[in-house]
């Protein structure tokens, strides 16, 4: 910022011409030093130029924002003090120049740069140049005329070698014109021959292409027939593989479960009734009546209880015999009181114990349908606890187990439900009532 005098306002001060003229000679040349942020948007192209060039085209624009834009008179005045800093040192020291042209550089410097008594200086320049008009004009358009005269032969000179240096480049330009449309009339022709090859090419490309297009499509098509074709296929041959060596297994379990049922109802027979040797036909062994002789007598034989303790213990007697309990039925009947996870575990280890010793497969079926998981239930050897899976009442679990045993093998289901014993008889099982299983294990 310049050491302006806050008194002393340049709205007040009218410059004089020559001042105004020297003011403008020194901002030219002072804007070429700006920053090009500081530099308003009018002055920015002649900004480029010579000083004295950019003093000539544009002083009118550079004499008009330096009166009338102070920021740009400010930043002009930062760089006229690195200018001319023995003009402003001067001023600012309070030194009277001597004679008009000297008056005349210090007003002019003491606007831009805002010395101390700056207007004073100016009207001391002004009134010096009002003293001596003609001198003083005389002296300033002398001074403009040796300029003008010097820029001008400049820019003679300047011209000359330039138009002798375009007049060459013409020449030059005008000879490679000349190469270049023959260039052009040849490639043009080539063009166009091989725009013509090129559409006939793109013709057949486009045809071949298509005709592929069609026949990969339909080679894709037929592929993935034949894909899923083999992929049913396959599902089928892995599906009917699996089901025979499902149903295999299970058959061979089946008959496994049927010999050794049959081998230890023979041995047991045979031990239990220690039989001698036959003798005779077993036809001579029936009984008829002779002419003439009392009548035979029939006896007639009592049918034992489905709840009777002991025809259950007889059932469980057999060989190789599956007893299936309906969990839940029979602890209810004989623990109707107790938290259902009691009753499972009394249940469990009261049948355990019943059957301890004996070779009896047992399986004791839970309701599951409404768990979200199985509860933990520990169960002894020889014992197997199921839970029927979500959707499955242990009914539907209990003939599952039913149906999955082989014809011929022993299955006593334990269960008081009238529609489960009806079922597992028409499979051929024994159904005994809750009771009886109840009071065999003494609750």
């Amino acid at each position: 910022m310049s050491a302006a005098d806050p008194l002393e306002p340049a709205g007040e001060v009218v410059l004089p011409a020559a001042v105004r003229n020297r003011v403008v000679a020194i901002a030219a040349e002072a804007l070429g030093r700006l920053p090009a942020a500081q530099v308003p948007p009018p002055l920015r192209r002649a900004a480029t130029f010579a000083p004295a060039r950019r003093a000539k085209l544009a002083g009118g624009q550079i004499a008009g924002l330096v009166e009338t834009d102070d920021d740009f008179r400010e930043h002009l005045a930062t760089q006229v003090r690195a200018l001319v800093p023995e003009a402003v040192a001067a001023l600012e020291a309070g030194e009277q120049p001597s004679g008009p042209a000297e008056r005349t550089e210090a007003a002019a410097v003491a606007w831009l740069a805002r010395t101390p008594g700056w207007a004073a200086v100016v009207a001391d320049a002004a009134a010096s140049s009002e003293g001596s008009p003609e001198r003083g004009h005389s002296e300033h358009a002398r001074a403009a005329l040796d300029k003008a005269t010097a820029e001008l032969a400049s820019e003679r000179q300047a011209a000359k070698e330039t138009r002798a240096k375009l007049r060459g480049q013409i020449d030059e330009l005008k000879r490679e014109n000349s190469r270049l449309r023959r260039v052009l009339g040849q490639a043009r022709g080539d063009l166009k021959a091989a725009q013509s090859e090129l559409a006939d090419s793109a013709a057949l490309l486009a045809r071949a292409r298509q005709h592929a297009d069609s026949a990969a499509r339909a080679a894709d098509a037929k592929l993935r027939r034949l894909e899923t074709r083999v992929a049913e296929l396959e599902s089928e041959a892995t599906g009917a593989r699996r089901r025979a060596r499902v149903s295999r297994d299970a058959e061979v379990v089946r008959l496994r479960l049927l010999l050794d049922t049959l081998a230890d109802a023979v041995s047991g027979l045979r031990q239990e009734l220690a039989l001698p040797l036959a003798h005779g036909l077993p036809a001579e062994s029936v009984p008829a009546l002779e002419p003439g002789g009392p009548a035979a007598v029939r006896s007639v034989g009592r049918a034992r209880s489905t709840d009777d303790p002991a025809l259950l213990r007889e059932l469980l007697d057999l060989p190789k015999v599956h007893l299936v309990v309906d969990g839940y039925n029979v602890s209810k009947t004989a623990w109707p009181t107790a938290p259902l996870d009691q009753q499972r575990t009394r249940l469990v280890s009261k049948v355990a114990g019943l059957v301890a010793g004996k070779g009896v497969e047992v399986t004791i079926a839970f309701d599951g349908a409404e768990l979200d998981a199985p509860p933990a239930v520990r169960s002894p050897r020889g014992v197997r606890v199921r839970f029927s899976p979500p959707g499955v009442t242990a009914d539907d679990l209990i003939r599952q187990l039913v149906a999955a045993e082989p014809q011929g093998r022993p299955v006593v289901v334990v269960s008081t439900d009238r529609e489960v014993a009806e079922s597992v008889r028409a499979m051929g099982a024994r159904a005994v009532d809750s009771l009886a299983l109840a009071r065999a294990i003494g609750s």
